[in-house]
């Protein structure tokens, strides 16, 4: 097989997953959407796509590429990290009022060198040694994100990235180039070492998501293995995998277009990130395909970690409005958007005579382990309207001013009911 380098993998991803995810949106809106001119004009109500931010390869502290000398590709960039970089997640997570999932790579946290005892994990072997990453700014960084938590989620991306045998690598740490799971007893190691790693940093618990290292991934149960790396996962508690269908093996097995349910966790479809890995201070620009936006570290840095909060401002620009559009919404964090995107796909929507009529028999049996027991449903209409429901909770309703109608955010909340009716009158 030919060597490919990272670079040219992202490349040929990016290009494959925009070619996968366009039309995405829009097919999942004809599902989930209605319209009806009544007595109070017209009204349309949709339930929208959510878009979750995923930020990868945050924790490290070095920036530097290694590949060619056998260590990780790491950020790729021209500087060492500081607990700056970490504000920069808050702060986009602050701006957008949400939780970006920041996909971490803990190995550079490790405060009392368990890699050793860790097969795989490190280029050092049992020889690891990470002492010249141990410092105040471990502390610093943790403090951030403990004091942030409804806008930072760590989320699961490995210790060292990749695979080492004999000091030399493969990709990459949760499976090879050919999607095929590593052996199930190590990963369990790897997996205890990244609880044990987040314990010393006082960061909490094991996350409940999961990004593949360099998206190599499979759906399913890989050859020479009797449980595939989703049910592995699900057996700690995990929820989600997020990582492009483009380079996912036997991708076709996903049962929803762009997501699929693999042993109870839900695997979406990360479709095409907006700059490449390693590029910092870059100008995002482009049109989010799918449910989530992708990126790298780098991609939300300045080389001068002081001005990082003007890539940060730069982002937000791009993404809030996503939350002010109708067929779609930044999702708040990882519950919100699990729930809101298997409703986007299975929940079906019809507005008529005065009234919203939502059917979640399909959404109920999903089968993911996160719950389908709260949706957001966005409604435009021509005039001021009054809502109500007996068989549904409306926990909340906001508006908003939106091309000479209003556009209204309604919250609800389902108890035990494969249908609901949402009314609505002019206001008085």
């Amino acid at each position: 097989m030919t060597k490919m380098t990272r670079r040219k993998f992202m490349k040929d991803s990016i290009q494959s997953s925009a070619a996968v995810s366009t039309g995405l949106v829009g097919s999942s809106l004809f599902a989930s959407c209605g319209q009806s001119n009544s007595s109070v004009g017209v009204v349309e109500a949709i339930i929208p796509l959510p878009i979750q931010v995923v930020i990868d390869d945050v924790g490290w502290w070095s920036g530097e590429d290694g590949s060619e000398y056998q260590e990780p590709y790491r950020t790729g960039i021209s500087r060492s990290h500081v607990p700056a970089d970490y504000q920069a997640i808050v702060d986009l997570g602050k701006a957008l009022g949400i939780q970006p999932q920041a996909a971490t790579v803990l190995g550079e946290w490790d405060k009392q060198n368990i890699l050793r005892k860790v097969p795989h994990s490190t280029w050092m072997g049992d020889k690891w040694d990470n002492s010249q990453w141990v410092g105040p700014w471990l502390e610093e960084a943790a403090d951030i994100i403990n004091n942030n938590k409804d806008n930072f989620e760590i989320t699961v991306h490995g210790l060292g990235h990749e695979w080492w045998v004999d000091g030399k690598f493969t990709r990459a740490e949760w499976a090879d180039d050919n999607g095929v799971m590593r052996p199930k007893e190590i990963l369990e190691q790897h997996l205890d070492a990244y609880a044990e790693i987040m314990h010393q940093n006082k960061l909490g618990e094991l996350p409940r998501s999961f990004v593949p290292n360099a998206f190599r991934h499979s759906f399913g149960v890989t050859k020479g293995n009797d449980i595939s790396l989703a049910q592995l996962l699900a057996g700690r508690g995990f929820t989600q995998i997020n990582t492009p269908f483009s380079s996912m093996f036997n991708s076709e097995a996903a049962q929803y277009g762009f997501f699929g349910v693999d042993s109870g966790i839900m695997t979406i479809d990360r479709g095409a990130d907006f700059l490449d890995w390693n590029i910092i201070g870059g100008i995002p620009n482009g049109e989010i395909k799918g449910p989530t936006c992708g990126m790298h570290w780098p991609n939300l840095l300045h080389k001068n970690p002081e001005r990082n909060s003007e890539v940060v401002a730069r982002w937000v620009k791009i993404l809030a409005p996503y939350h002010q559009r109708q067929e779609t919404m930044l999702a708040k964090n990882s519950v919100e958007f699990q729930q809101q995107l298997a409703h986007n796909k299975l929940s079906k929507l019809k507005v008529a005579d005065n009234a919203i009529k939502l059917d979640f028999s399909d959404t109920k049996n999903v089968g993911t382990i996160a719950s389908n027991e709260e949706l957001t449903v966005k409604v435009r209409s021509e005039n001021e309207l009054d809502f109500s429901s007996e068989n549904i909770k409306i926990v909340s309703i906001s508006s908003q001013k939106s091309n000479n109608s209003m556009l209204y955010n309604m919250n609800l909340e389902i108890t035990n009911v494969n249908g609901a009716v949402v009314t609505f009158k002019n206001k008085s």
